[in-house]
């Protein structure tokens, strides 16, 4: 890939990365090899969901894209808007800028929150990478404004929900303003409502202009994505809208995988002998829409009767 277009259109590039944990415990070899010569692109501004199975490796190349962990072969680049040339991550000089440029919400709010009180919890990253005293208060007002948290500035962080608690955590990382956000199965830990909250926040990121990427096993969430990487074994095996990665059963039933409730009823309707288009069907509203038409066509009504 030139670098010039990758810089233009995406903000992070995996070349050929490869991932083995090493433990030697007891003088025997337990190497696992997590990621084996996986390469994607994340492109810049848009919101990309990465599914796999337990064990797949998502997570760990979660790590690797934002430059937490090294891999031991290939590359991880990052381009910061209007870098040409990128960051490459195998390098420890880099680290500070790559930092600043991708931000990750892990698994466990409760792991991330490092203050009493909320707003000292937002502004605990800015402080340690030196950001003046006014500049910090409105980086901490305005995010979070953005996570929906501003009447709870002043709350104990024990006190909130755990739902609360990662906006809390998504507020810290926007308050370093990044121009990405990694989530690495940020909603596993929460309650419908509180995986709903987060998926809101993550939507509201995107239309920011802020590239998101979302680590998550919940398909009915990578629908929302505008791109979707599916990892199975240590890589990237299929890469697409969600329209064409849950349109593709085979590949999907082989990763241990299925597609949403409302795209699987469809798809059986149409295994039975039912006349319905199951393309672009990913959620309640769509099915609904896919099966009213196929029942006024085999009734022969038209759709605008």
């Amino acid at each position: 890939m030139e670098d010039n277009k990758a810089y233009k259109d995406n903000i992070i590039v995996a070349e050929n990365v490869s991932y083995t944990y090493t433990d030697n415990d007891d003088n025997e070899n337990n190497d696992t090899e997590a990621i084996k010569n996986l390469s994607c692109e994340i492109p810049r501004g848009k919101f990309t969901a990465i599914i796999g199975h337990n064990g797949s490796g998502k997570s760990t190349l979660a790590k690797l894209l934002s430059g937490i962990m090294v891999p031991g072969s290939g590359k991880v680049t990052v381009y910061k808007a209007g870098d040409k040339e990128g960051i490459s991550s195998d390098d420890e000089n880099n680290d500070f800028e790559i930092r600043k440029t991708v931000g990750m919400v892990f698994q466990n709010p409760d792991n991330q929150i490092v203050a009493t009180i909320v707003e000292d919890d937002v502004a605990f990253a800015p402080e340690n990478i030196g950001i003046e005293p006014k500049e910090i208060r409105r980086r901490v007002d305005e995010a979070l404004k953005t996570v929906g948290l501003t009447e709870y500035a002043l709350h104990d962080t024990h006190k909130l929900s755990g739902g609360q608690k990662q906006r809390v955590a998504i507020a810290g990382m926007l308050a370093v303003e990044p121009e990405c956000i990694i989530f690495d199965e940020s909603t596993a830990m929460l309650d419908p409502g509180g995986r709903k909250d987060i998926m809101n926040t993550i939507l509201s990121l995107k239309n920011k202009g802020i590239t998101v990427v979302l680590i998550t096993h919940y398909m009915n969430e990578a629908t929302r994505a505008d791109n979707i990487i599916v990892v199975d074994h240590g890589d990237a095996i299929l890469t697409g809208t969600p329209e064409e990665v849950f349109d593709n059963e085979e590949v999907l039933k082989k990763c241990g995988l299925e597609a949403p409730q409302s795209t699987l009823v469809v798809q059986k309707l149409r295994e039975n002998g039912i006349d319905i288009d199951a393309r672009g069907v990913l959620d309640a509203q769509s099915a609904s829409e896919a099966i009213d038409k196929a029942l006024k066509a085999k009734k022969g009504v038209r759709d605008d009767a």
